[in-house]
């Protein structure tokens, strides 16, 4: 009996024990992991969690039944602010909701949300998040709802969403999503939405058969079912010949059931006997005036032709029903395609009416498009817009760009003018433009360019422009980095030179916005010295991996020149210089001189910038300068300097060498 007693006692303080466990249990690294995420995180008074309490009592936290780990963070319009800090909310392991939605957080998407391997349901949208969308969240397997919308998140769309499997809902309306739609094949997706983006294309058919126009409106580009069919050509097809033009005959009825009496045959008769005197007359009316206008002798219609393989400039081939008499010569005008180097490409107007285009940008003087023609041929067209000039002065100032010839200039090979459509013919380079490749993601897996690339870059953009000023004298007027095109080894080449003259002076004057020197606003001219100062912007770019009209440089819209100086005005250079140098080694001194030349090209006055070809001989008076000291090596810590340490009191530049 006593035996019995004592068994039932220890069970029941057992079960007590157990009991005060579960009650008082904390998910105590979770909890940490919150702490730091609100500490690290500016927001308003409206969180109020108390460390000395259970986690799992705060508002918007809610726990499993035992308390072990936090199963859903709901913070939705609680005045959070700001990027949200790596290594905090990527450790609630346990997660399956994560709501941020209407506050201000900015900045990327972090990489680390991949870490969240069981969350369900990702709500981020009316934020101001910015940049791609990172390819790690297609690392989610169990993603179900994903709401991005209402950000300002730009770049593809990526076609790896298709490892979602279980998502039921995407949300991406209302961002600066451009390129073409992936072809997203998951079953269990329900609800789709990428409305009022930049997207451009046709809608994959998966998509266009289960969601309706609803989800894809807004894009000015994207086209195919259940919006507008899709144009495959770049600008609008010729207007066809009239003698194309045949109405479409409606079949005659027979009625057999009911016989035409006397008078309407009669009738009938005498109508259709008038109406074939009336034709004959002015048959006849017809012949006599055009015998009376004929000339004593008789001439040859003019016919198109192409222009021999010797010549300089050839013209485009037409169909035979532009041969005509008097509508021949004026319909061949209207489609010809001059050639401004001969036997460099053999295709016509025709042909690239039948090519595909893929759209690669919209630039501030038009849209540039891949094109791809039937026989393999690629080339880029440049549709310009807003051109005033006449005919005759467009095709002088033509000509005399197709003769700059540099192996840093991109070649202008052809064009095309009409009333309706103006076309610029260039090669196409596969390496894309600097831009793209500076100011990519830069998330996970991303190479970035390193310090010897951006000064080959530099250097061979500065000998490009040095050509136009000086051998062609040619005033660019529109250097920025979408201008600054590569080829395979990383050289650049300049495309869009020459082309302000065709926009006349009513030119707006944010058409090159973060570039333009300050003189440009008033006189709305570009100059060599403009040019100078757009191309130290472009090397300030190179130098902090920023662009020019980056919001982060500062609330009151200050351009990048002006936020360089403000930094380096405390005799401290090394916060200016893009992070993703700091990794390599032994490169410090070549930055700050690249520094100086940029700060004085982007002078506020253009008597005291250099001239393009003082600034190639001291970018290559850097080149010559290198020491071989070993490899540059890349640091662990990117906030380090190239050992590691903070930089010394050494390396600091006076702000006196760096005052414009």
């Amino acid at each position: 009996m006593r035996v019995v007693v004592v068994m039932v006692l220890w069970v029941a303080m057992m079960m007590l024990l157990s009991f005060c466990y579960v009650v008082s249990s904390e998910p105590v690294q979770d909890k940490q992991a919150l702490l730091e995420f609100l500490s690290k995180t500016p927001h308003e008074n409206r969180l109020q969690w108390n460390s000395s309490v259970s986690a799992c009592s705060w508002v918007g936290v809610q726990c499993d039944s035992n308390n072990s780990y936090v199963y859903s963070l709901r913070l939705p319009g609680v005045g959070l602010v700001g990027e949200i800090p790596p290594n905090t909310l990527s450790r609630l392991s346990q997660l399956r909701v994560l709501s941020l939605r209407s506050n201000r957080l900015s900045g990327q998407i972090p990489q680390d949300f991949s870490q969240l391997k069981l969350i369900r349901g990702l709500y981020l949208q009316n934020n101001a998040f910015s940049g791609d969308l990172p390819g790690s969240l297609a690392g989610l397997p169990r993603l179900a709802r994903l709401d991005l919308s209402r950000n300002s998140l730009s770049g593809g769309i990526p076609f790896s969403l298709n490892n979602l499997t279980r998502l039921t809902g995407l949300f991406l309306e209302n961002n600066n999503f451009s390129g073409p739609l992936p072809n997203l094949h998951i079953q269990s997706l329900k609800e789709f939405n990428v409305s009022n983006n930049n997207l451009n294309g046709s809608i994959p058919e998966a998509l266009s058969k289960s969601f309706s126009a609803d989800s894809f409106r807004g894009n000015l580009d994207l086209c195919g079912d259940p919006l507008p069919p899709c144009n495959n050509s770049f600008f609008p097809s010729p207007i066809p010949s009239p003698s194309a033009i045949i109405p479409p005959v409606s079949p005659i009825k027979k009625k057999t059931h009911k016989k035409l009496n006397n008078p309407a045959i009669i009738a009938i008769s005498v109508g259709c006997g008038l109406i074939l005197l009336l034709l004959l007359l002015i048959l006849f009316l017809c012949l006599r005036r055009r015998k009376s206008r004929r000339p004593a002798k008789p001439t040859k219609p003019v016919i198109p032709r192409t222009a021999g393989a010797g010549g300089a400039v050839g013209e485009a081939g037409t169909s035979s029903s532009k041969d005509e008499i008097g509508a021949g010569s004026a319909e061949a005008e209207r489609n010809k395609l001059v050639f401004l180097d001969a036997g460099i490409y053999s295709f016509d107007l025709e042909d690239l009416l039948r090519a595909s285009a893929e759209v690669l940008g919209k630039g501030s003087v038009g849209t540039s498009y891949k094109a791809v023609l039937e026989e393999g041929t690629t080339v880029v067209v440049k549709r310009l817009k807003d051109v005033v000039v006449s005919k005759r002065e467009f095709e002088v100032q033509m000509e005399g760009l197709g003769k700059v010839k540099h192996e840093n200039i991109v070649p202008l090979r052809a064009f095309y003018y009409s009333k309706d459509e103006k076309l610029l013919v260039y090669d196409f380079m596969p390496a894309g433009s600097l831009s793209a490749l500076l100011h990519g993601s830069r998330g996970s897996g991303r190479t970035p360019l390193d310090w010897d690339n951006r000064m080959k870059i530099a250097l061979s953009a500065a000998r490009g422009l040095a050509h136009l000023h000086v051998a062609s004298k040619v005033v660019h007027g529109n250097i920025k980095a979408s201008n600054i095109l590569l080829r395979t080894d990383l050289e650049a080449c300049i495309s869009d030179f020459g082309l302000n003259p065709l926009f006349g002076t009513s030119t707006p004057p944010n058409r090159v916005a973060g570039y333009r020197a300050p003189e440009v606003v008033e006189t709305r001219k570009a100059t060599f010295k403009s040019d100078v100062y757009s191309f130290g912007v472009l090397l300030l770019e190179l130098l902090t991996g920023k662009a020019p009209n980056q919001a982060s440089l500062g609330e009151d819209g200050i351009d990048l020149p002006r936020w360089v100086q403000s930094v380096v005005r405390e005799e401290w250079t090394a916060e200016v210089f893009d992070v993703e140098l700091m990794r390599f080694q032994n490169i410090e001194e070549e930055m700050v001189q690249l520094l100086q030349i940029a700060m004085a090209c982007v002078s506020t006055v253009p008597d005291q910038r250099p001239g393009i070809q003082e600034v190639v001989r001291m970018i290559e008076d850097m080149n010559r300068a290198e020491t071989d000291d070993g490899l540059r090596q890349s640091s662990d810590d990117p906030s380090k300097g190239s050992d590691g340490q903070t930089p010394p009191q050494g390396s600091r530049t006076p702000v006196s060498a760096l005052t414009p």
